[in-house]
């Protein structure tokens, strides 16, 4: 592959990782309410590269093409979102709660990340609209493994900025609970306004 299209796609992707959004909030959440964000940031990794692998696969044309699949993606996608967020806003962590309910299952607070960002239609549009103009058929690589080397790029930025919003919001609100209550909040409104404008892009389109 070329190195300056992976460059190009690599600061593409740093600023789409870098932009708040979903996964942000969930990185804060799992920062507050656990001793480790490794599980829940590795879930939202794994819904990225299956993200990936799905456009390279070709399969993204196809759902791109079929309008009744890709609403009811999107449809699953933004209500999973609202429920996230309406349970953050009722739930509100603060990073003591986090030392009693370390013990949660790993395997939950992955499965919750991956639905974060296996679901959100926009990454899979993302990925479907970006990938293939940092592809070349001349690169002496077939084309879908020119898009999962740019996946495991994509995911190296997201490992990096998730993992640091996570471990950051832990320190810097460990001893402020009241801020903590307030970021928690905040990041749960943003998933439930994220939410309730994808279902709403859909019912007005």
């Amino acid at each position: 592959m070329d190195i300056g299209n992976i460059a190009a796609f690599w600061v593409v992707s740093l600023l789409f990782v870098l932009t708040p959004g979903a996964d942000w909030a969930y990185a804060i959440t799992a920062g507050l309410q656990h001793k480790t964000v490794a599980p829940a940031v590795g879930g939202m990794l794994a819904g990225h590269l299956v993200a990936t692998a799905v456009v390279a696969a070709g399969v993204g044309v196809l759902v791109k093409g079929q309008p009744v699949a890709l609403a009811a993606l999107t449809i699953a996608g933004s209500a999973y979102l609202v429920w996230l967020g309406l349970g953050m806003l009722r739930r509100p962590s603060i990073p003591q709660a986090g030392v009693s309910r370390a013990s949660r299952s790993w395997i939950r607070q992955g499965l919750k990340g991956f639905g974060i960002s296996g679901l959100n239609p926009k990454v899979f549009l993302l990925f479907l609209a970006l990938l293939p103009q940092f592809t070349s058929t001349g690169a002496g690589w077939p084309i879908p493994a020119q898009m999962m080397a740019l996946g495991l790029v994509h995911v190296s930025n997201c490992a990096i900025v998730y993992t640091g919003v996570g471990v950051g919001a832990r320190a810097v609100l460990a001893t402020r609970p009241a801020a903590a209550r307030a970021v928690t909040r905040f990041s749960g409104a943003a998933m439930v306004a994220i939410g309730a404008f994808l279902l709403a892009e859909q019912f007005i389109h």
